[in-house]
């Protein structure tokens, strides 16, 4: 059988992060049904229900009989279609039974995977979830937890339709419109491990919108008669997904075109049931006098029933109050319960008036104290979705008044926000809510009136019949409209899009150069369509890398594929720069430049594709991919000194060629010695070089690494500047090239093996450079220290003197080996301590202490922090010692004790207090103290002191901030 006979249906599949939902319909059918999907749903009982809980429940070995687990298929033998599952696990229960068992035994359930997915401050392939499950419990990656799911429906469906199977249907799975390129790309990884290697994206929002318009296909022009624009909520499980759609009337039929769309916003159900949970859990009955915190494990136990009083509470005919009890664990099961009531209105108050407040339309997002941050995972600290909208509707202001037809007052002076100043919100006239959330009538209709007080009269709102399946339903509708069967979305880009050309284009190197741009795709363009700029001649070049900028505008201006536009006239903003090294390929192809021609198309999960395709061999093409939806990393087109190149950069690469290059005239050893202050003199101070100054030097010097062996003076100053140019190893485009090509030298070593100072500048080199390191080479690094200290401490014969090899400099490089395993981690803080114990060690060990002991990695990930039991450990030495006589002790008891929210990884409330205690008595700064109090970020001083030196100016790093 051919694939095209295969594809019987279209299917859509909403992989929610509290449910996963498929819908199908059959080619050349209008009929969209939902799939009931066979579970779990007691022990030894299976039933088909229409929503699957995305949720996993790993049961203890013994806990569960194989007998109660059978389910109507036989698990698949290989290891892509078990999700990463083994015959030798415990058993694993996915769904509803596996929200039920969550409920009742603590730190055994993985939820939310789908927001673990978009959080880049963990490794989100590392096996993390459940957060915070003791050692015992077998934990799974995001990726693997979502791909689980996506196995079980398949599955499910191969059992019902043997003869189509899942995987030869045209399927279509969602994703909020918010996901970055990482996340989409790890979702589209969770369904090639499940056994769906091929599938389309689609938005969720639009999804919601796709399934209103099929149901009313018939009747849209009466429907849409009155509306301009259409405000999409959806608030989810995990997220808060905003879009707006323009509805334009064309020859009596509307023209559907998305304008906009949200950034990502980790705020929804999850968050509710959090509140909640922590409202209870400060009434939960207590042995003692003594309250005791919850631990991560019993919390998401907590989470599990207050979600269940939370729908009940605020469903149709609610009763006063519900009872939401937490059973205890192992043998204290029953007899350990604790019973809270709540009742309506205290839910009312806490999910309502705390998510959904009343709002003015001027008011935005803020940062309230204690911000609910628990499980890892980085929610929105302020939980008003309401401020948030406004925030929304602000930022696509002058698009929204268009499609109203109100334009602003030409009087009006425009905000930094992008909202005139003198002028009212323009509000949506159409609003339709998605997300299980909207179940409860109070929530929907706190919304709608709060946009409806804004707009100064009630909006029109889209009856949406069941949030629960309209994702799913609507990406099947997608599918039909894709093939002319329904009503469709004009997904056309809202922005045209340029190339900025390169500033020393046509010889010229100004500042106006660096403004004029070549139009590579026009606004509206629709997805799938290629534009090739065939007038225009670009060089590409190959095995170096390079740097591509893209400027955007929404303005209606009609450009045309490869028309020159003036970037410094308009509203053009900036996008940020992709970074690449440009493979050759084929053997028409070499290192060097290559001449090529642009062709460009809108992907239909909005990325914009630009393929290069060499002038003398079309079949060659390099496939370069930008993300549009960082409207929060935009900046304006103005001219940034930040980027400038620096007028006497050329001097300066002259004095390290004089000293690192191929000329064979002689260089007086001063000279080499004087090398750094003469940069000094012809650049400033070397602590005001920013990022793209200090990466322009490294690669002058990186060009010229084989010849840093001149001399032991040579080595030193190579070794001192390569690293000061590089730190931290990331954070600035093409850092991981760079530190690739520099860890390429790591088994080289140095020549001047008897130079302490050399020795010195190696270790440092490499803690500059650590965050760039992947934890096979940082292990590889602290392997090579262990041996030179256990040489030293058994006289082991080498040729050269040990006690020179700088173990200070060691130290401080272990500490910032934030990606080794956690075991690791904690034998290098024993270590170092037991070192700290004699006499004569230097004072600056305990900053390592400090960073080992972190509870926010400086760049790591967030799951391989020291545990908070041992972290205690070390604290308790550190507050024994005299801080006045101990300086960096200080500052390393607030990296161990800082607050982070998450109580996995947070220290005890009373040690906290411990150190904020001491930190007043010794006179710290409020910022320490606070930190140890509240989860707030670090200031660029304190970034300098936990990196163990200053960041190059201008950068500000995305660290573990959770």
């Amino acid at each position: 059988m051919t694939e095209v006979k295969q594809k019987r249906y279209s299917v859509g599949i909403d992989l929610g992060t509290s449910n996963t939902v498929l819908a199908y319909a059959a080619v050349g059918s209008q009929e969209i049904r939902v799939f009931e999907i066979d579970q779990l749903v007691s022990l030894g009982e299976v039933a088909a229900r229409p929503l699957l809980p995305s949720v996993r429940y790993h049961a203890a070995p013994g806990e569960l009989s194989a007998g109660d687990l059978q389910l109507p298929w036989r698990a698949p033998d290989n290891a892509v279609d078990r999700a990463g599952e083994s015959q030798q696990d415990p058993p694993v229960v996915i769904g509803r039974l596996a929200r039920a068992l969550g409920g009742q035994v603590p730190g055994r359930l993985v939820a939310s995977a789908k927001s673990w997915l978009s959080h880049a401050s963990v490794d989100r392939v590392a096996p993390i979830l459940p957060w915070g499950a003791a050692d015992d419990v077998r934990k799974v990656s995001p990726v693997e937890a979502s791909a689980s799911y996506l196995a079980h429906v398949r599955a499910a469906w191969n059992q019902r339709f043997p003869d189509a199977p899942l995987e030869a249907q045209d399927v279509v799975l969602t994703v909020p419109a918010s996901f970055d390129e990482g996340a989409r790309a790890l979702t589209v990884e969770a369904a090639r491990m499940a056994g769906l290697p091929t599938l389309r994206l689609l938005e969720e929002p639009q999804a919601a919108f796709y399934d209103w318009l099929f149901h009313h296909r018939d009747s849209l022009a009466t429907e849409l008669s009155d509306t301009r624009l259409v405000l999409i909520c959806d608030v989810g499980g995990g997220t808060t997904d905003l879009t707006l759609i323009e509805v334009r009337m064309r020859d009596g039929e509307p023209e559907l075109t998305r304008i906009g769309v949200g950034n990502h916003l980790m705020l929804g159900g999850d968050n509710m049931d959090l509140a909640l949970a922590h409202r209870v859990e400060a009434r939960l009955p207590q042995a003692g006098n003594e309250r005791t915190r919850l631990s991560a494990a019993s919390l998401s136990q907590l989470v599990e029933r207050c979600r269940g009083a939370k729908e009940q509470l605020l469903g149709p005919d609610a009763p006063e109050s519900a009872s939401i009890t937490l059973l205890g664990a192992g043998s204290k099961l029953i007899g350990g319960a604790r019973t809270v009531q709540v009742t309506r209105e205290e839910v009312e108050q806490i999910i309502v008036d705390g998510f959904f407040p009343a709002v003015a339309s001027n008011e935005r997002p803020g940062r309230p104290r204690g911000a609910i941050v628990e499980f890892g995972l980085p929610y929105a600290t302020d939980a008003a979705v309401t401020r948030h909208i406004a925030a929304f509707l602000n930022r696509f202001a002058a698009q929204s008044r268009k499609a109203l037809g109100s334009a602003p007052d030409s009087s009006a002076r425009p905000s930094d926000a992008g909202e005139a100043q003198d002028e009212p919100l323009p509000v949506p006239d159409t609003l339709l809510l998605n997300g299980g959330v909207f179940r409860a009538e109070a929530l929907a209709q706190r919304l709608s009136s709060t946009l409806g007080t804004w707009r100064g009269e009630a909006l029109n709102v889209l009856h949406n019949d069941n949030p629960d399946v309209a994702v799913a339903r609507g990406a099947v509708a997608y599918a039909l409209a894709r093939a002319g069967q329904a009503p469709k979305i004009g997904g056309g880009s809202a922005r045209s899009y340029f190339l900025v050309l390169d500033e020393t284009s046509d010889g010229a190197r100004n500042a106006e150069a660096a403004q004029c741009g070549i139009c590579l795709l026009p606004r509206g363009t629709e997805e799938g369509h290629e534009i090739r700029i065939e007038d225009r001649t670009f060089a590409l070049r190959l095995g170096h890398p390079v740097r591509f900028h893209l400027a955007s505008s929404s303005a209606d201006t009609i450009y045309q594929p490869g028309e020159m536009a003036d970037l410094t006239q308009g509203d053009f903003v900036r996008l940020p720069p992709i970074a690449t090294i440009v493979q050759p390929r084929g053997a028409s192809t070499t290192r060097g430049e290559t001449a090529v021609q642009i062709a460009t198309s809108l992907t239909e999960v909005g990325t914009l594709e630009v393929h290069c395709i060499e002038l003398d061999n079309p079949v060659q093409r390099w496939l370069l991919e930008f993300q549009l939806r960082r409207e929060d990393a935009q900046v304006n087109l103005a001219a940034d000194p930040a980027q400038a190149r620096h007028p006497a950069l050329d001097q300066a690469i002259d004095h390290i060629d004089r000293c690192f290059g191929t000329r064979a005239q002689k260089v007086d050893p001063k000279e080499i010695k004087r090398l750094r202050s003469q940069l000094e003199q012809l650049l400033g101070p070397r602590d005001g070089w920013n990022s793209a100054l200090l990466r322009e030097l490294f690669g002058a010097l990186w060009e010229r690494a084989r010849r840093r062996r001149r001399s032991a003076d040579h080595e030193r100053l190579w070794l001192n500047l390569a690293g000061y140019c590089v730190r931290p190893g990331f954070g600035y485009p093409l850092d991981e090239w760079r530190v690739e090509q520099l860890w390429s030298l790591f088994d080289d070593g140095i020549q001047y093996v008897n130079e302490s100072q050399v020795w010195s500048e190696w270790w440092t080199l490499w803690r500059r450079a650590a965050g760039g390191l992947d934890e096979s080479a940082q292990l590889r690094v602290l392997d090579a220290m262990a041996y030179l200290q256990t040489a030293a401490q058994s006289r082991h014969k080498l040729p050269f003197d040990v006690s020179k090899t700088g173990f200070t400099d060691m130290v401080r490089l272990s500490a910032s080996l934030e990606r080794i395993p956690v075991e690791r981690k904690i034998e290098l803080g024993e270590s170092v301590l037991t070192r700290l114990k004699k006499p004569a060690e230097n004072h600056q060990s305990w900053w390592a202490v400090g960073r080992i002991g972190a509870r926010r990695p400086f760049y790591g990930s967030a799951h391989s922090v020291v545990p908070p039991d041992v972290a205690a450990l070390w604290l308790n030495t550190i507050l024994a010692l005299d801080w006045k006589k101990v300086d960096p002790a200080a500052f390393a008891a607030v990296q161990i004790a800082r607050m982070t929210g998450d109580r996995s990884r947070d220290l005890p409330e009373d040690v906290r207090q411990a150190v904020v205690r001491k930190l007043e008595a010794a006179n710290a700064p409020r910022a320490w103290i606070t930190m140890v109090g509240e989860t707030v970020e670090l200031d660029d001083a304190d970034e300098g002191r936990v990196f163990g030196e200053s960041l190059p100016a201008g950068l500000k790093l995305i660290t573990a901030a959770l």
